[in-house]
């Protein structure tokens, strides 16, 4: 069984972006320290465009084959008119309102979320699935998550899109490794209990 990793960027009061669910707030702490750190470790979730602009877009997965994304964060690269966002990985955005992917690598998912991820988690690869957002997709699939990279930035937002949108519950996780930058930036990575 493969395992389903949230990882997300969040502000120090856990909150994934703005209300209307903008993060270019956190642009400002990717400093050649964590560029690098993301390329050695994670360089499967930058998205294509990134890649190409860093240099790094020749660099094969490393943890990741398939990515999991819900409808606003998938909104962000259609407003760039990019409709294969991550084209390096398969492609799949939660979505009951979209109706047909405008790009034939990218899947919409608009019914039976958790049975097709439970689908995915059993599938036989080397790679596990990267869950990269957003918060009512986390909250939705949180029973599903084995692992969460927390990528937590030095701001306050004070307000916002949480990083689950679910109801009460608790989860147990153990923390399995901390990462501090120069930046303030903090990577947090846990495993289900």
């Amino acid at each position: 069984m493969r395992k389903l990793t949230y990882f997300i960027a969040c502000s120090i009061d856990g909150f994934i972006g703005a209300p209307d669910g903008d993060a270019q707030m956190f642009f400002a702490y990717l400093d050649q320290e964590f560029l690098r750190f993301l390329a050695e470790e994670y360089p499967e979730t930058a998205a294509t465009q990134g890649r190409r602009a860093l240099g790094i877009d020749h660099l094969e997965n490393k943890r990741f084959d398939t990515l999991i994304q819900g409808r606003v964060s998938y909104d962000l690269a259609l407003k760039e008119g990019v409709t294969s966002p991550y084209a390096h990985l398969r492609q799949y955005v939660a979505s009951r309102t979209l109706g047909r992917s405008p790009d034939p690598d990218v899947e919409i998912i608009s019914t039976g979320l958790v049975q097709r991820v439970r689908e995915l988690k059993a599938e036989e690869s080397e790679f596990g699935i990267c869950l990269c957002g957003g918060s009512r997709l986390a909250g939705e699939l949180a029973d599903e998550i084995d692992e969460i990279v927390v990528k937590t930035y030095p701001v306050v937002l004070g307000s916002g899109l949480p990083m689950f949108a679910s109801d009460f519950s608790v989860a147990p996780f153990t923390l399995d490794e901390v990462r501090v930058f120069a930046s303030g930036v903090l990577v947090r990575t846990y495993r289900r209990t």
